[in-house]
């Protein structure tokens, strides 16, 4: 295991191994292993987990740029002392790092109002293979038009190049929140509620659904000024409400839902499916007894405490994916749907980047 000390170390160490036709793991703290195809056996593993400085942050400017390894709770710390925050609400959030969560592009419930990674990246350096350092973007929230050539590194698990610094575009904490909580018997009633809801002027950060037990429950966040949280308590009558630290458990426990059932389900699987709005109700009915949606932007996620369950769930659709699984399940299965006609670009993009396909071989999309 090589644990590089700066950026320029990084760089070095996978030109070194580039240079010997060397196979690399890379990662930050590995939490996101079971995700994608699993890592061909290789011949060095090259962590960031010790990149973990803040490099420069300009709470008035709405700027923070850090190391790849910084975790993403020690990046909350920091940005919270200032009343800000970057409000991605990954899983694995002790142990997680900016760099691998940007490589896994991870979102969580507040994806709705604030957007995914690509909304909060504003600059970025990567490690080349040939040992380069190439900066993207900058330190600003509105850069210049053209191809910002680290937007390619999110999502990519870790297969072209090696995040080594971020810059994010960070937000201001609301003045308060406010969580609602209601619950249903049938997935319609709770469907035709939350349709109320997106058709009305609220504009909630969060609109979850969590299937369990045959049972439904909506849970709705919103933020702002005691007046707009007012509002929503008197436009939705009838929920739980909660506020302080039973709103943060509960949320915690939703960010980590994921998380806590791979930790108790060893042979456990995710199936990920993204949908239309209009299609959420169908999907939740369809998954397994415990499942869990962004019901304001259609990503869904069954779970299956025996990866072998997904087999009675065939003909999963073009927009499934299965996201968690053990390593021996992954290396058998379709994880993806059928490779359509963008997937010979990605062939030459990664062709580009790594052209002996040294870098987490089979981790993405197509095992490429």
């Amino acid at each position: 295991m090589l644990a590089p000390d700066s950026p320029e170390e990084l760089a070095a160490q996978l030109a070194e191994a580039n240079s010997s036709g060397q196979s690399i793991s890379l990662g930050g703290n590995f939490t996101k292993a079971g995700m994608g195809g699993p890592v061909a056996e290789s011949d060095v593993t090259i962590s960031a987990a010790k990149l973990n400085r803040v490099l420069q942050y300009e709470p008035r400017d709405l700027t923070i740029s850090v190391e790849a390894g910084i975790t993403f709770r020690e990046l909350s710390r920091v940005l919270a002392e200032h009343r800000q925050m970057i409000p991605l609400d990954p899983h694995f959030l002790n142990d997680a790092t900016a760099g691998g969560i940007l490589a896994a592009n991870v979102s969580g419930p507040r994806r709705r109002l604030y957007g995914t990674a690509r909304d909060m990246v504003i600059g970025m350096t990567f490690a080349t293979l040939e040992g380069k350092l190439i900066r993207t973007g900058g330190m600003v929230v509105k850069n210049v038009a053209g191809l910002d050539m680290g937007k390619l590194m999110i999502g990519s698990f870790g297969t072209l190049a090696a995040i080594a610094i971020v810059n994010f575009r960070v937000h201001p904490m609301p003045p308060a929140t406010r969580t609602f909580v209601l619950e249903f018997a049938s997935i319609a009633e709770l469907i035709a509620a939350r349709d109320a809801v997106l058709k009305s002027e609220l504009q909630p950060s969060s609109i979850d659904i969590l299937k369990s037990a045959g049972s439904y429950r909506l849970l709705i966040q919103a933020g702002g000024s005691s007046e707009v949280l007012d509002r929503y308590s008197r436009e939705l009558t009838g929920a739980q409400v909660l506020e302080g630290d039973a709103e943060r458990d509960l949320w915690n426990s939703i960010c980590e839902f994921t998380a806590r059932f791979l930790g108790e389900n060893g042979g456990g699987a995710v199936l990920r499916m993204s949908c239309a709005l209009s299609e959420v109700g169908r999907v939740l009915d369809w998954m397994p007894a415990t499942a869990l949606a962004r019901a304001g932007s259609g990503v869904c996620y069954g779970y299956f405490p025996h990866a072998e369950d997904l087999a009675l769930f065939t003909d999963y659709g073009p927009g499934a994916v299965i996201e968690f699984a053990p390593r021996s399940f992954r290396e058998q299965a379709d994880l993806w749907p059928v490779p359509g006609s963008d997937f010979e670009m990605m062939k030459k993009i990664k062709d580009m980047f790594d052209p002996r396909s040294l870098l987490n071989r089979g981790r993405l999309y197509g095992r490429i």
